[in-house]
């Protein structure tokens, strides 16, 4: 499923570079602009005919800023903040949707799995000066500048349909592009089992601070994964236990060595604390 959705996002940031393109017009990073608007008129219903359709679900609106500069705004009127730090060239995305809901929408978890967000605070919209809170919480996630994604849209922009893409893929085949990476050059060096996870397609993304991360396989299916615990909920670490651990536990350590995902206590990954 995130694949389609990032498929999805891709295609929609691409209609905003194309008839929106006044959104990025004073920033240095035009695709992190185009994408954010993109995740906004995806979850608000807003968004153009894509590939690959984003239900919808009324009552949702999304707003976006600099993670650092709200907190300097706001930092004495919310508590946002208390459990990760503000984050620098960081978005924080604050979308609202109705409290009917017993958790947050799965289209939003699937979007913003798909742009390579997480989730950093969730509660109800009273509590964090809303103008628009009455029955409605709302979901915090943070995205950070030069994120692999913008990458792939840079690309999508650029390489006319069906053209062959630099990494010898096909331009439209978004989950192949998205593993090549400055660091694909080690993947030879991985212990077999190991490899096979990080060949495998899944989606990691941080669940909660504290070493709990969320992991959607190839089938579709979602497990949790601590890092601490070194544990997962799938089936085969449940039942079996494999040494060295189960492919969902391999694939989040290599994640997280890599700098694709934030680190157990929630903090962007930097060369010089890379594991």
């Amino acid at each position: 499923m995130t694949d389609q959705y990032l498929t999805t996002v891709l295609d929609e940031a691409e209609r905003v570079a194309e008839h929106h393109e006044q959104v990025a017009q004073s920033s240095d990073h035009p695709e992190h602009e185009y994408l954010r608007y993109a995740v906004l008129r995806l979850l608000e219903g807003k968004a153009d005919e894509t590939s690959v359709g984003a239900p919808q679900i009324d009552g949702v609106t999304v707003g976006y800023g600099e993670d650092k500069a709200m907190y300097e705004s706001w930092d004495d009127d919310v508590e946002w903040w208390e459990i990760i730090p503000p984050q620098a060239e960081c978005t924080r995305f604050r979308i609202f949707y109705p409290d009917e809901h017993e958790g947050v929408p799965r289209v939003i978890v699937d979007v913003m799995a798909a742009l390579g967000a997480w989730c950093v605070w969730t509660g109800s919209a009273a509590a964090c000066g809303s103008y628009d809170h009455r029955e409605r919480r709302e979901v915090h996630y943070l995205w950070p500048e030069s994120h692999p994604i913008e990458d792939l849209l840079q690309d999508q922009l650029q390489t006319p349909p069906g053209a062959v893409a630099s990494d010898g893929g096909r331009t439209g085949d978004v989950r192949d592009r998205m593993v090549v990476t400055k660091h694909s050059n080690q993947c030879a060096d991985l212990e077999p089992r190991t490899r096979r996870a990080v060949d495998e397609t899944m989606a990691v993304s941080l669940l909660k601070k504290g070493g709990r991360y969320e992991v959607q396989s190839a089938s579709g299916r979602w497990y949790e994964v601590d890092v601490i615990s070194e544990s997962c909920t799938c089936p085969d670490w449940q039942q079996r236990e494999p040494e060295g651990g189960c492919k969902h536990i391999r694939r989040v350590d290599h994640e997280i060595k890599q700098r694709r995902v934030p680190r157990p206590d929630g903090r962007l990954p930097t060369e010089s604390n890379q594991a």
